[in-house]
């Protein structure tokens, strides 16, 4: 039985071709798939750890990938001039969230976000407002950015909060005036500014980003030099704050 491990090892630690089954007649091609059957049969384990082996090599080759591509959009993803920043302006480090206000997950990630960002006290928070759900989706965004665009950050925030925590329903004109009522903004006045290009350009920028970034869904974070591509529970994402520092 010892032929097998050394024929692997032999396949792994030298070129393709000194290991070449084709040069085998077929009754040694035979035996040794024979062999190989009976070696992990007899040996399981080599396949689990093969396959964590392999999931490993994946994950890195993943994060490798991503990190290439935040450093390649890097300008566009940080400093693009147009999206919300919250939490610390000054923070160390920079926690970027792709959002769409109709997303289960991201409601659920909603309250751990701020909690992270509000006891940290020194990371800086961009909002990529990333409407992919749907046309109210869309509507929704529209009135968060032209909410930011026309009335400020402070309102802006109140919008963002309370599509989360307060809005249930469908997104129309009637129930986005409510909305701005309950929430002491002047309604009429954001939905005014919702068609403008300048909102659009938000909206189409950030869809080109997360084209070149290869997101398709949401929350996706970008977080230092990182990427996290869904929900994780606050402990995760705690941690991954600690790492980027290291």
């Amino acid at each position: 039985m010892k032929l097998v491990p050394l024929a692997f090892a032999a396949m792994i630690a030298t070129p393709a071709t000194a290991f070449d089954m084709t040069k085998m007649t077929e009754a040694e091609r035979d035996a040794f798939r024979a062999e190989v059957r009976a070696y992990l049969m007899e040996n399981p384990e080599v396949l689990a750890e093969a396959i964590d082996e392999l999931q490993k090599r994946q994950a890195q080759a993943a994060a490798d990938g991503d990190a290439a591509l935040v450093k390649a959009n890097a300008a566009d993803i940080f400093e693009d001039g147009f999206s919300f920043v919250g939490g610390n302006p000054e923070g160390s480090l920079t926690v970027v969230e792709f959002i769409d206000y109709r997303c289960g997950y991201c409601r659920k990630a909603h309250a751990e976000v701020a909690d992270l960002v509000a006891s940290d006290g020194d990371i800086r928070y961009i909002v990529k407002e990333f409407p992919i759900l749907g046309e109210q989706s869309v509507i929704a965004s529209r009135f968060a950015i032209a909410a930011l665009q026309s009335v400020g950050r402070d309102a802006y925030e109140k919008i963002n909060a309370g599509f989360y925590e307060d809005f249930r329903g469908d997104v129309t004109e009637d129930t986005l005036l409510s909305f701005a009522e309950d929430l002491g903004l002047d309604g009429k006045a954001i939905l005014a500014k919702m068609d403008a290009p300048e909102v659009t350009k938000v909206i189409e920028a950030n869809h080109l980003l997360a084209q070149r970034m290869q997101i398709s869904g949401t929350p996706t974070f970008v977080m230092g030099d990182q990427m996290l591509r869904g929900y994780a529970p606050l402990e995760t994402m705690r941690a991954i704050v600690a790492g980027e520092r290291g």
